[in-house]
Parts: C-alpha cells; sequence; structure tokens
C-alpha cells in the first residue's frame, strides 16, 4: 500500500506517482531481462519473479511483527472497539446540520487505531497475531500467483499440485480473513481494558466484532477457479489418453501393412 501525505494534492500524487514509477521500472527491468534471455514467457517470467519479492517482503514485515512483540514494551492496535470519541469542543460543527453554509455536522469517530503503552506481554502477542493474520492474507494471492506461474513455466499448468494450491488457498483466505477480522477487534478491546478500570467511563463494556464477507467471497471465487483448472486436468487426461490410442492404432495398421 502507497500512502503520502502534503498540504498540497498535486505534491502527494506527485509522490504516489513516483512510487507507482519505482513499482513500473521494476516490472520492466523484469521484462527487459527476460526478453534478453529469449524467454517466450515474459509475463509469466515478471509475475513469478514480482510474487516472489512479494512473499519475501512479507516474511521480513512478519519477522519483524514477531520481533517486535517481543523486544518493545508497547503495542499497536487496529480493530473497532465500542468506544465513542467526540470531536473536540472547539471545532466548528453543527449540531444538527442546519448551518447556512458549507460545515460539519457535528459527530466523532470510534476509536480504531490507537498505541498501548507498557502492554504486557500477552497483548503484544494477541496485537501481533492480528498483524500476522492481516499480512497472510494479503500474502496469499502472491503465494497461490507464485504456485500457478511456476507450474506453467514448465508444462504443467493443469495439474494436481495447482488444484491443491488453490483449494489450500481458498481455505486459508478464509480462515485468516475472519481471523484478521475477529483478532483486531479483540486485541483492541483487550488493549484499552488494560488501560481502563471498570469503573472507568472509557472502560469497553462489550467487544465490537465485525466479519466481512470479502473472505467468504474470495475463498469461493478460488474453489471455482481451481474446478476450472481440475477440469482442464481431466481434458488433458482424455486427450493424452486418445493420444495413446491414435499411436497404438497406428502402430498395429503399420504393421498389418
Amino acid at each position: 500500500m502507497l500512502t503520502f501525505g502534503s498540504d498540497e494534492l498535486g505534491q502527494s500524487l506527485l509522490y504516489i506517482g513516483i512510487g507507482l514509477a519505482v513499482i513500473a521500472l521494476i516490472v520492466a527491468v523484469v521484462v527487459w531481462n527476460s526478453r534478453r534471455r529469449g524467454s517466450r514467457t515474459v509475463a509469466l517470467d515478471a509475475a513469478l519473479t514480482l510474487s516472489a519479492w512479494w512473499i519475501l517482503l512479507s516474511a521480513v514485515g512478519a519477522v519483524i511483527v514477531i520481533a517486535k512483540a517481543f523486544t518493545v514494551d508497547w503495542a499497536e492496535l487496529h480493530g473497532e472497539t465500542n468506544v465513542w470519541v467526540a470531536w473536540p469542543a472547539d471545532l466548528p460543527c453543527s449540531e444538527f446540520g442546519d448551518s447556512a453554509t458549507t460545515m460539519l455536522t457535528c459527530s466523532g469517530s470510534s476509536l480504531a487505531d490507537f498505541t498501548v503503552g507498557n502492554a504486557p506481554l500477552g497483548l503484544r502477542l494477541l496485537a501481533a497475531a492480528a498483524q500476522l493474520s492481516t499480512l497472510a492474507l494479503t500474502t496469499m494471492p502472491a503465494v497461490i500467483l507464485a504456485v500457478i506461474c511456476f507450474h506453467t513455466l514448465r508444462g504443467r499448468v493443469f495439474s494436481r499440485t495447482v488444484t491443491r494450491a488453490l483449494v489450500g488457498g481458498a481455505i486459508a483466505v478464509l480462515v485468516f480473513g475472519v481471523a484478521a477480522d475477529l483478532l483486531g477487534g479483540i486485541a483492541a478491546t483487550a488493549g484499552l481494558r488494560e488501560v481502563f478500570p471498570p469503573d472507568s467511563e472509557w472502560y469497553p463494556s462489550a467487544y465490537q466484532l465485525t466479519v466481512t464477507p470479502l473472505p467468504f467471497g474470495a475463498a469461493l471465487a478460488l474453489v471455482a477457479l481451481a474446478a476450472v483448472f481440475r477440469q482442464g486436468m481431466r481434458l488433458e487426461q482424455d486427450r493424452a489418453r486418445l493420444q495413446q490410442e491414435t499411436e497404438r492404432l497406428q502402430k498395429d495398421t503399420e504393421g498389418l501393412v
């Protein structure tokens, strides 16, 4: 994810453009190297290389998350809670949105992204588990793409390994997707309960948990794709069997002649 901030829209867009240009340059270098070697599968080579880098960077990120859980005394939490933080009293806003000029309607926001200092080890491990689930979820597309490209380059696109990888990827997306949704909210509420005593007005009385339908939709799509590859594998087997029968008949015919 590319994120840049600036007081001017043009400057922010420029930073985003530079980041995208760097990514495009990496892709161009991979494509140029494949063509220089005379490869006929430039797109597959580029996809395999980029997915491998994606997996490598995710692995480094996972190591950093685990190391932070044991080496620092604070925990970064990202998840919805039922704690509502009102906007500051000096923030210009209209109570009922009936202002004659363009103005904010007075409201607030739920506490979702915050850091807890002097966090106990259990809370740090829970926060790390939520972050690792999110990291694993975002890395699964690269893993599946790498498996498909690797076997396609070796002429085994319709193989049991690919279909099993797709089914396994569907299960992983579903598990990590649900875990990321749940662990984020659980860790955030647990963190606030560590900070505030039960009699505090800021103490969250309930867990604000949400599970989005995206993991289920992605898992269903991967299962459907696995079915497509499985059907392709059957067609390849039928074609190979038919070719063997044809060759056998040709040999028998040659023997009769």
